[in-house]
């Protein structure tokens, strides 16, 4: 049963006399169990609610646009509960965190809802047959699937679900209603690299049709891994030689299908010291958000943004730094570098590299770094007007950074004022040309 928080003044709703503490039952005769079922049921033009106010059941009747909306607030984005993760996975990064960080963080999350609305990768294993059909009948589409290994016995092993392989039969059911997919694998070394990587491949081509792309991503490993499966590092051969693995399967799949399908994160890349791809290798970067292709991109759309530095004021003298993890420290000074030529002098930018003391020397990703490492590693060096941090290192729970500290505080200690920026090539530009 759902709870309405609040109703927005002269909506339809509003109108309607619905008020918030009813709770919503029904649209049309379809019972509204979270906001899928809310999303779908009220895109018609006219509507039948049902709720409950007072345990007294009553019915209301809105006409309106299709895609309108009715002006109703719930407790939670979902409209309930977050269902959390069924697994063991034996590369799971939550695992991997030190004590004492705030509860949220512990929190392993494998939602459907949450893979349609907001690009999360599900295991399928928190699923049965009523979600899948669920699925088709709205036409959720597409739904991000964290496959790791086709092979059922390995996934069971690899999730330490005994479900784990068995639910793989859902990928059969969705491909057939015609649903697109993404699929990602998290690579371990020594587990399902190698071979067991050969044959998953082999089995994912079978859904090229619906198949939007497959990311390849190593397992984030870092220095809490006291008492967990013992996993190590790929090495820049064994990375090249991923590399190798993935890009020939995929040419085949580019010869006959049209599209390369397969995709190496830029981890892989940046590791092995083998230059990343250019930008039409990534086909529309299916699996930007997955970390394939995202440096590419970035430094495509800085290049993009150049083309428009007259709205900026080239000659005002300006000094600012940026703090950045290791893997994307490179494109930036490379950003940098081309800003400060177009700028004649007027424009220095500090650009430091960030190593993740927190986490480990393994994790070199910016969305990873926390205050502390930046305060530490930069406290004694030139900042200049701001501090440019990454975004993605910001949680929105109060702007905190993993380890609880947030901007406002890492500015009082630096001295400096520090902005957040999105990774993104233009707001990068925008950040550093900014008045």
């Amino acid at each position: 049963m759902v709870i309405i928080k609040d109703v927005c003044a002269r909506s339809y709703a509003d109108r309607a006399g619905i008020k918030a503490g009813d709770r919503l039952l029904s649209v049309n005769g379809y019972e509204i169990r979270d906001v899928l079922d809310y999303r779908y049921r009220i895109c018609t033009d006219r509507l039948e609610i049902t709720l409950l106010r007072e345990e007294e059941e009553y019915l209301v009747n809105i006409v309106k646009d299709e895609y309108d909306e009715l002006g109703l607030e719930f407790e939670t984005y979902l409209m309930d509960e977050k269902q959390e993760c069924k697994n063991r996975c034996i590369f799971c990064f939550i695992d991997q965190n030190p004590r004492g960080m705030r509860e949220s963080i512990y929190f392993k999350d494998d939602d459907s809802r949450l893979s349609f609305l907001m690009g999360n990768y599900i295991t399928l294993t928190n699923m049965d047959e009523a979600e899948i059909d669920r699925i088709i009948e709205m036409r959720m589409s597409p739904v991000n699937i964290s496959v790791h290994t086709m092979d059922p016995e390995l996934r069971v092993r690899m999730m330490r679900n005994k479900h784990a392989g068995e639910v793989l039969k859902y990928i059969d059911k969705l491909a057939d209603a015609g649903i697109e997919l993404n699929f990602q694998i998290v690579l371990c070394r020594g587990i399902n690299d190698g071979y067991a990587l050969e044959y998953t491949m082999r089995e994912m081509e079978k859904y090229h049709d619906v198949l939007l792309g497959v990311s390849v991503v190593p397992a984030g490993l870092t220095k809490y891994r006291d008492k967990l499966y013992e996993l190590t590092p790929f090495d820049a051969d064994e990375c090249a030689n991923v590399i190798e693995s993935v890009d020939a399967f995929a040419k085949k799949c580019k010869e006959k299908y049209g599209k390369r399908l397969f995709f190496c994160a830029d981890e892989f890349y940046l590791k092995a010291g083998i230059s990343l791809p250019e930008a039409d290798y990534y086909e529309g970067y299916p699996q930007l958000e997955d970390g394939v292709g995202s440096i590419r991109s970035s430094e495509d759309e800085v290049d993009i943004e150049l083309d428009f530095l007259d709205e900026y004021d080239l000659t005002k003298k300006r000094t600012l730094s940026l703090a950045t993890g290791e893997a994307a420290y490179d494109f930036l000074c490379r950003t940098v570098k081309k800003l400060e030529d177009a700028c004649g002098g007027s424009l220095k930018v500090n650009v430091y590299k960030i190593k993740n003391d927190f986490f480990g020397e393994h994790i070199t990703v910016s969305g990873l770094l926390t205050g502390t490492d930046i305060y530490t590693q930069i406290k004694d060096k030139v900042l200049g007007q701001r501090l440019l941090v990454p975004a993605v290192a910001v949680r929105r729970e109060g702007e905190l950074f993993l380890d609880n500290m947030s901007l406002a505080e890492l500015s009082q200690k630096l001295g400096a004022d520090v902005y957040p920026v999105e990774n993104d090539g233009a707001a990068i530009v925008s950040a550093i040309l900014y008045e």
